[in-house]
């Protein structure tokens, strides 16, 4: 401790062992945003289908009354905006931006809809794709909205720890796919929300299995599931197994991921009432 503390930990930077007080760098969402809940779903490596997850949860929400949004910030690679079949700009006054409606009523804001063109490349250094994540929770105007699903990038990096530390997380959803090696990975996730003391609601697992339409088996196309071992070393009890359904990649490539209404569908719907 400095001789010239002031014992006000709230004001200081510095890292000692007398701190008493844990810092808040939680930002305002716009002024004329109400935001009641808000989950980040992460994962610890890309291609695990995050973004499905994300939206399905949206989805879950939504044909339950609520009003729900979705906040990209997986700045590098957008992909609800393609999802819901999004092709409208998101506008903007002097007073903030305004988000995109999908046609069943959710709110999305995503840097897809600031570019020119969805396939021009984002080349920012991490200060920026943070800072364009922090815009998307302060200057949107995002309205009244019960609950809103943060689609966070993949790891434990710049910008998944600027939402841990800008945006007032009530908790996450963790996506993860059979492979044994997911394990290990999923723990970082878990691990990254312990120490920034958000509480984990729940793990999905994508891709869990295929069921043969012809004999119902269920067969394990990328190994056998790990997600109750690792639930029950983290204390984590909700738990989603998502099959691989070529009629959910079908809609999500042709923009009817609201159309969709599959089993993933409904074991989201079974599981995630807590939300």
């Amino acid at each position: 401790m400095s001789e010239e503390c002031s014992h006000n930990c709230n004001s200081c930077g510095a890292d000692c062992n007398d701190r008493t007080q844990s810092q808040n760098f939680h930002k305002q969402p716009h002024q004329l945003s109400k935001i009641k809940k808000v989950i980040g779903v992460v994962s610890g490596k890309g291609g695990v289908g995050k973004s499905f997850v994300t939206s399905l949860l949206a989805l879950h929400m939504n044909r339950k009354g609520k009003k729900t949004a979705i906040l990209d910030a997986d700045i590098t690679g957008p992909s609800v905006p393609r999802m819901f079949g999004i092709k409208e700009k998101a506008m903007g006054s002097e007073v903030g931006i305004y988000p995109v409606s999908t046609e069943n009523g959710i709110k999305i804001m995503s840097v897809n809809l600031l570019l020119e063109n969805e396939t021009d490349p984002v080349i920012w250094r991490g200060p920026i794709l943070s800072g364009m994540v922090e815009q998307f929770w302060t200057d949107v105007i995002w309205d009244e909205i019960d609950v809103m699903f943060i689609d966070m990038p993949p790891g434990t990096g710049d910008v998944p720890l600027t939402v841990f530390q800008s945006i007032p997380l009530d908790g996450i959803v963790v996506v993860a796919s059979p492979q044994e090696l997911v394990s290990m990975i999923v723990s970082k996730s878990v691990n990254m929300a312990e120490k920034m003391n958000v509480p984990v609601l729940g793990i999905v697992e994508n891709m869990s299995y295929y069921q043969c339409p012809d004999c119902g088996k269920r067969h394990s196309i990328f190994g056998e599931s790990h997600v109750e071992v690792i639930a029950r070393d983290y204390g984590i009890t909700t738990i989603a197994k998502l099959p691989i359904e070529p009629e959910a990649t079908n809609a999500c490539d042709n923009g009817k991921i609201e159309d969709f209404y599959g089993e993933s569908t409904k074991c989201i719907d079974e599981v995630f009432d807590i939300i």
